[in-house]
């Protein structure tokens, strides 16, 4: 399902173009991820497993990258906007997801179903981890990714990445392809959704006003983007983690749950 290096290019590319902004912006909703609660909105219930790189907070290897990632959220939310719009995720758990496995009802009737999720989820990808690192190149070069500018998903905003070169991007890919192809995966209920698209999440949509300007909110995006144009601050992926999560601001993992180092 996921694109070839190109085309994952061409497409994200289009993404953070103003036009695209124009089309996104029309089509945006609020997100069931935060809930109002005494006039705040707090995050709702969301369970899952994923498989991440390590959280900002925890990735001492990527802090220039992620302090410019937070002035980037910090410049999203100073935007003239309604205050309720954008809901920010805190800068502690910004990073990248590699592979979404299970979440919400899917990962509730996994887990009861099967009281030995959690232990078999945690086995099966470490097999599959020692299968990748025989699999994967001899390059000694870190695989190096990116940040190419603002992106507006249905119920959500963040910056999206682009690879170094054709490596970095089919060393990622190829770990996805194994971990969606897998049988035993497939049985406890991992499947892939969505298309590879690198991002890092800024925030989700709250409250979106009857008479929200969407010209000049997506007007407004699009400056932002530009002003950030010449500033491409990278990212060394250098693990990946399996992590589990209770709602989208925090990410934990037990000392024994697998993980894969490039």
């Amino acid at each position: 399902m996921d694109d070839n290096y190109q085309t994952y290019l061409n497409r994200v590319a289009r993404m953070t173009l103003p036009e695209s902004y124009r089309t996104q912006v029309q089509h945006i909703q609020e997100s069931s991820k935060f809930k109002p609660h005494d006039g705040v909105r707090q995050p709702a219930p969301f369970p899952g497993y994923t498989l991440i790189t390590p959280p900002a907070a925890e990735d001492t290897q990527n802090a220039d990258f992620y302090s410019q990632i937070e002035t980037y959220q910090r410049s999203l939310l100073e935007l003239p906007i309604d205050s309720d719009l954008i809901v920010p995720l805190p800068p502690a758990s910004f990073h990248l997801t590699v592979a979404d496995l299970i979440w919400d009802h899917a990962f509730v009737h996994a887990t009861e179903k099967n009281p030995q999720f959690e232990q078999e989820l945690n086995s099966c990808l470490g097999d599959l981890f020692e299968q990748y690192q025989q699999l994967k190149s001899k390059a000694t070069n870190p695989i190096s990714w990116q940040m190419l500018g603002l992106i507006v998903m249905p119920r959500a905003v963040g910056v999206c990445l682009i690879p170094k070169d054709e490596r970095c991007y089919e060393e990622i890919i190829q770990l996805r392809r194994l971990i969606y192809q897998n049988r035993k995966l497939m049985g406890l209920g991992i499947e892939q959704h969505y298309h590879f698209t690198a991002h890092i999440t800024l925030g989700y949509f709250g409250e979106i006003p009857a008479e929200l300007d969407r010209i000049k909110l997506s007007n407004m995006l699009s400056e932002l983007n530009q002003q950030w144009l010449l500033n491409f601050p990278e990212i060394l992926i250098h693990r990946v983690e399996l992590r589990k999560f209770d709602n989208m601001t925090r990410y934990y993992r037990q000392p024994d749950w697998t993980s894969l180092d490039f």
